[in-house]
């Protein structure tokens, strides 16, 4: 790929998506656009950016993010997340807690919002709960993977016999397991573009799964999205982000309990239920 095509794209992604694309990832880009070509009948990366640039109706523009985007995931990634998770909806439902709301902000093929699902539902144990999971990516292509629920029966490795047995449907003869319904009723996917806030969303939330999303940004579309998901998480809320990630330097108020986990203040200045940690 010319580096005066990749640097055009490379702008098209930061301006439309806030993603970051470094020189490491033209190879990646140059071999994910060829799919385009293809589909559209081009014989040239140039060809597509006329066709990119020139597209009025925006179709292309997401059908290329699409194509860019990063969608490595797996069910229950980073598990000491979960665990807590699990322990905040227990305490809260003790203290007479009966709506739960929980937004997964990078959805992704839905292994995340699924192992969120499971986690509540579990911890809930039967009791009547209003549970409702937004689910959001800004990829077209993953969200229709995540709204049909199948999934080959080795991507479930992570999930255990029990869990299997209640929430998913026996391998059919392709060896695709099927979300069971009472996990997929709880959870509305939709598209949405983390770079450009604000969000159409009214909240509050009580707990925001942020992961592994801001190391494709940078400082200043991470500091709009971190400000923003604040705003919509309610006081004693927490959020979650990747192991690998950081909110140092972005000026929010939400306080670290531990490396990844996050809560939001309550006018006592302590996160809700602090004893949740484990």
């Amino acid at each position: 790929m010319e580096s005066q095509i990749y640097d055009r794209l490379c702008t098209l992604a930061q301006l439309n998506a806030g993603i970051a694309l470094g020189p490491s990832k033209q190879a990646l880009v140059s071999s994910r656009i060829g799919k385009r070509l293809t589909a559209l009948g081009l014989a040239s990366e140039r060809a597509y950016l006329d066709h990119l640039e020139s597209d009025r109706t925006g179709e292309e523009l997401v059908r290329f993010l699409d194509v860019i985007s990063t969608n490595h995931t797996s069910f229950f990634r980073e598990p000491d997340h979960f665990k807590r998770l699990g322990n905040l909806i227990r305490q809260w439902y003790q203290a007479g807690q009966r709506r739960f709301r929980i937004w997964s902000a990078a959805s992704s093929t839905g292994e995340e919002p699924y192992s969120i699902v499971m986690t509540v539902l579990d911890a809930l144990a039967g009791r009547e709960a209003d549970f409702k999971l937004l689910a959001t990516d800004i990829s077209t292509r993953v969200l229709a993977s995540a709204k049909a629920g199948q999934y080959p029966e080795v991507r479930l490795a992570a999930v255990s016999p029990d869990l299997r047995k209640r929430y998913f449907i026996k391998p059919d003869s392709s060896g695709m397991c099927q979300a069971k319904d009472v996990m997929r009723d709880c959870v509305t996917f939709t598209r949405l573009n983390l770079a450009q806030p604000p969000f159409p969303m009214r909240g509050p939330f009580d707990i925001v799964f942020c992961r592994n999303v801001l190391i494709y940004f940078d400082q200043q579309v991470r500091e709009g999205l971190i400000r923003a998901a604040e705003r919509l998480l309610r006081p004693g809320g927490w959020m979650f982000i990747g192991h690998t990630e950081t909110l140092t330097g972005l000026g929010t108020g939400l306080r670290m309990d531990r490396p990844s986990c996050f809560f939001s203040p309550t006018s006592a200045g302590h996160a809700d239920k602090c004893e949740a940690r484990t």
